[in-house]
Order: structure tokens, then sequence, then C-alpha cells
């Protein structure tokens, strides 16, 4: 499980079961950056544990992706709270599949069925990273994977969002990857297609195309407050002629 790809998703996964054992759900956001789309998946179970919701979540977004036909070298990063769903994916795994499922206290795998599932489509991504973040600590994507989690193990109706980038929320993005050391080298917060121009000499303006909107700031930190965790163009301009030019162009 390696990084260098040029594809880019962004997944956070969440489960939850009221009694533990008892109902439970789990709750995905999935980020397809380089679609600039977002999809939201969640589900139910009636008598679950925590552990099987957390796996079924991170399951069910990479089945999501595989059905979608995602490049098997798409990078991926999986923002998790669970320990023990990245410790068994990363390390304990591959010592039950020798042991043909048995753990080294020769008593089966616990949550076997959803570890057989896992092992073979965690392989077949190739550039696929998880990310270890503490729950309920206002990180936007975990606690929206929460609430789709716990209002599915409650029965109660949520909406699941299925759309465009631009209409999500923008705190999806907002948890830099350089703020963990499981962090995947090739985030990115705003469109492939939108990359700044990397003009040399003092800035004239700072020109940015947001929502269809076209702005222009004296400032480089006002344009980032902008663009930043958006799918957005922006870039240096080093003349009111440049400038001018830019909105004609941008505006067609």
């Amino acid at each position: 499980m390696k990084s260098g790809s040029s594809h880019s998703i962004i997944i956070y996964t969440d489960g939850s079961s009221l009694g533990n054992p008892g109902p439970g759900g789990y709750g995905c956001v999935i980020v397809l950056l380089e679609k600039e789309t977002v999809v939201e998946l969640g589900g139910k179970s009636h008598e679950t544990t925590n552990n099987k919701m957390e796996l079924t979540a991170i399951l069910k977004s990479l089945e999501y992706l595989k059905d979608h036909k995602a490049s098997p070298e798409a990078t991926i990063v999986i923002h998790t709270d669970s320990s023990y769903a990245i410790n068994g994916i990363t390390k304990w795994v591959f010592g039950w599949q020798k042991n043909n499922w048995i753990t080294s206290t020769k008593t089966p795998v616990l949550n076997g069925e959803l570890w057989k599932q896992l092992a073979p489509i965690t392989s077949y991504f190739k550039n696929l990273k998880f990310d270890h973040v503490r729950g309920h600590a206002g990180i936007w994507g975990n606690e929206r994977c929460d609430m789709i989690a716990t209002s599915f193990a409650s029965n109660k109706h949520i909406d699941l969002f299925h759309g465009e980038l631009l209409a999500y929320d923008p705190r999806v993005l907002s948890k830099s990857f350089s703020e963990s050391k499981h962090e995947a080298k090739n985030h990115i917060t705003v469109s492939q297609k939108s990359k700044s121009s990397k003009t040399s000499g003092k800035a004239y303006s700072y020109v940015a195309l947001v929502n269809g909107k076209i702005q222009t700031f004296s400032d480089w930190e006002s344009c980032k407050a902008v663009v930043h965790g958006r799918s957005a163009k922006y870039k240096k301009v080093l003349s009111k002629q440049d400038e001018d030019a830019l909105i004609k162009e941008w505006s067609k």
C-alpha cells in the first residue's frame, strides 16, 4: 500500500452500534477529487458491534469505488478513528490469511467474514493509505460519518449527498494531510484543472474564479482564504493589463 498516482480520492468512514452489540450503522463520505464529486453512503444492521460497522464502512467505500471503475492505481486515503481496522488491514490480516484465518491462540479470527472480504479489495487498490483520526474531535468528515452512522443505527432518516464537490460543505477538505503521520503526499484541495501559475515577479493582484464568479485580491492571503479547500481557478498576475486580459478570458 503505497502512494504515487495522479488520481486522488479521500474517504472518511465511521461505524456505530447502540449497545455494542445492538442495532448499528455505518457512514462513509467519498470525495472523488478528479471528478469533483462527493458520494455519501450509509446502512444499518439490526444486531452488530462497533468494530463490525467500522469494517463495513471501509468495505462499502472500497466496493463502491471498484464497482464504479476507480483505477486500481488511484491514490486513496481513508480517514478512520478505528485503530482496530487500521491495524487489521495493514498488519494482522497477512498472518491471518497465512494461518487460514486462525489466530495465534488457535481460535477463529473475530469478524472473519468481513476480514475475508477486506483482504482482497484492499490488495486490489495498490496506493491505499490509512489515516487515524481522533473521533469526536471536530474533524468535519469524521463528524459527518458519525452522524450518518448513528442515524442509521437509531433508524432516523438522513439525506445522503451525491453530487458536485462545489455543492458540498468545503470543510470536508479542511483537514490537511500534513497534520497526519499517515498522510498521502498527493493530497489535493484545489482542482487539478486549476493549478495556480507559478509566475515570477511581484504580484499586481490575484484573480480567482469560484462558483462561476470572478474575484480579484490584492494579496495572496486574501485569495487563499477564499479558494482554500474548494474547486477553483486562481492565478497571480503582474499588471493591470494582465488582470484585464485574464478576466476577459475567464468570462467567456
